[in-house]
């Protein structure tokens, strides 16, 4: 869906017209409940919390001024969701992570792909779990950060705005989050101290 078509669903459901919202859902669900689910782990609960998402979403959309992406708009209201029901049920998620990337001297994670012998799938799917581990074990905050950035691929300007921070903000979050996971992962093994500076291939 092209932004003038979001705009004008947006519009049509800020006059009443309910059935534009049933397509702006459409279009959004998969997104949405892809990040409750790697915010929450269960996919029940990331079912609960796409819904509170989206029926926040319809009862506040009067208050959209198209500023960003109604997804990024969205990404806000979900982490947020997301963020309340953790704090409040004080639980830990396991969602999933395909990827860490890190930017200029920053460790860099690298998932292989599947295609190579049962040995090195073996040691990707070890790798694989230990990044989710550490993933897990970051601050709630840091694990929204980096989901939106290294999963779902926003750009600093729109993490900022799902977030409600400024952009520097982010970009200092962002590095502290990766260290801390990169200082995770060495401690637990992964990886040599060695490389706590440099590029690591994860095999």
């Amino acid at each position: 869906m092209t932004r003038e078509e979001e705009s004008i669903l947006i519009a049509q459901v800020q006059n009443g017209e309910r059935a534009s919202f049933e397509k702006l859902v459409l279009d959004n669900q998969t997104k949405v409940y892809n990040l409750a689910l790697r915010m929450v782990g269960s996919e029940q609960d990331a079912y609960d919390m796409s819904q509170e998402a989206f029926i926040k979403a319809y009862n506040s959309i009067a208050l959209f001024r198209g500023d960003s992406r109604f997804s990024v708009w969205l990404y806000r209201l979900t982490t947020n969701v997301c963020l309340d029901f953790l704090r409040s049920e004080g639980r830990r998620a396991h969602g999933s992570l395909t990827y860490i990337s890190e930017e200029e001297d920053e460790k860099e994670l690298e998932i292989p792909d599947d295609r190579f012998s049962p040995e090195t799938l073996m040691e990707k799917k070890d790798l694989r779990e230990a990044i989710n581990k550490g993933l897990m074990s970051l601050p709630k905050d840091y694990r929204a950060i980096l989901l939106l950035r290294e999963i779902d691929g926003l750009s600093y300007e729109e993490i900022a705005e799902a977030l409600s921070l400024e952009e520097g903000t982010v970009k200092s979050r962002i590095f502290r989050a990766r260290k801390r996971l990169c200082t995770i992962l060495t401690e637990d093994g992964n990886f040599s101290q060695g490389l706590s500076s440099k590029k690591a291939k994860g095999v």
